[in-house]
Order: structure tokens, then C-alpha cells, then sequence
């Protein structure tokens, strides 16, 4: 049986098309998990379940924080690290 043979497209405005519904899709779905992740996060704060002080939630705060800064940078630049450090 053939296959239909799929044509090239002259403008290449499909490939950008493509390209920006990746990047919506892409997108749309890490952030929704990187929020999930942070609410996650944010039941640590049950005192009648854990025991932390405010030095513990400043670094989990200036980590997410500083990952915050380290996307900012990517999404503007074509450089950036993929390094995960982080310790209470």
C-alpha cells in the first residue's frame, strides 16, 4: 500500500505555525505542572504535620526565586544552565 507523500511547504509559515503550537503545548502543560509542584510545595507550610522555621522557608523561597530569574534569563537569551542545587 503507498503512503500519501506530504509536500513541502513554499512560505514557511506551517514550520512557525508548528513550531509556536509546540511551544503553546509545551508550555502550557510544564507550567501547569511547575505550579502543581509549587502548591506541592506550599502543603510543607501544615506545622501540625512538620517542623520547620523561617531560615527553612527562605531557602526554599529564594531557590524557587532564583529559578524564576535563571527562566527569565533563558527565555531571553540562547545560553543558560541546567544545574539543580539546592539543600535546606
Amino acid at each position: 500500500m503507498l503512503r500519501p507523500v506530504r509536500k513541502a511547504e513554499d512560505d514557511g509559515a506551517s514550520g512557525t505555525d508548528s513550531k509556536r503550537e509546540k511551544f503553546v503545548k509545551l508550555a502550557e502543560g510544564r507550567t501547569k505542572n511547575a505550579i502543581s509542584a509549587i502548591r506541592v510545595i506550599g502543603k510543607l507550610g501544615n506545622k501540625n504535620a512538620y517542623e520547620f522555621d523561617d531560615s527553612d522557608v527562605q531557602k526554599i523561597v529564594r531557590a524557587l526565586s532564583k529559578e524564576v530569574d535563571a527562566l527569565k534569563a533563558r527565555m531571553s537569551s540562547s545560553t543558560g544552565k541546567e544545574t539543580i542545587d539546592f539543600k535546606l
